[in-house]
């Protein structure tokens, strides 16, 4: 029996208990740098990298959409750091966490983020894999190395089917039937103001 998970929209407080959203808007902690010319919008998030010759790094990761909707069969953590990913587009992605009941991922709870928002994950979070919806994207990922192994995996004796809001996603687009009845996005413009 397939266990059906709606996305939620990516807000600070709904998210707040499994990380932060990396987010300008209505964001606090502001202030002008370089003259004025640029506006820093300060302390977002915190990295975090622990162990043997543990470093916080930068990479380009470029993901491949999955079909929707989602079959959720693996999640996966990091013991040893954080993890963030900033999308290098204006496009909505899908974040898929779930809290640590006793080592192992408990319920799994689904967002969309708002075009240009950006996830930061603490170590030991589980959550799913990049999800980019309807094409290839590029995130700017801020995560750990160092000498341990910084991953640990579970698979779902049973999945979860992850869907898109219905019927419509603001500002994203729609999804639109697509062999086997299964869904897939069909990206529109994004609406500016």
């Amino acid at each position: 029996m397939t266990r059906i998970i709606t996305a939620l929209p990516l807000t600070r407080e709904a998210f707040a208990p499994f990380g932060q959203v990396l987010d300008p808007a209505g964001w606090a902690n502001r202030y002008p740098i370089n003259n004025g010319k640029c506006e820093r919008c300060h302390d977002m998030a915190t990295a975090e990298a622990t162990g043997t010759d543990a470093r916080v790094i930068l990479s380009i990761f470029r993901a491949t959409p999955y079909e929707l909707p989602l079959n959720l069969t693996m999640v996966e953590r990091h013991p040893f750091g954080s993890q963030a990913f900033m999308p290098l587009s204006p496009r909505p992605f899908l974040v898929v966490v779930a809290p640590d009941a006793g080592g192992v991922p408990g319920e799994p709870v689904a967002f969309v983020t708002a075009g240009g928002q950006g996830v930061n994950y603490p170590k030991n979070l589980w959550h799913a894999v990049l999800t980019p919806i309807g094409q290839p994207q590029d995130f700017l990922v801020v995560d750990r190395a160092g000498a341990e192994k910084n991953l640990e995996e579970h698979f779902f004796a049973e999945p979860y089917e992850v869907r898109l809001p219905e019927p419509d996603m603001p500002d994203f687009g729609r999804p639109e039937p697509r062999g086997k009845g299964r869904r897939v996005f069909s990206p529109r413009p994004l609406r500016n103001g």
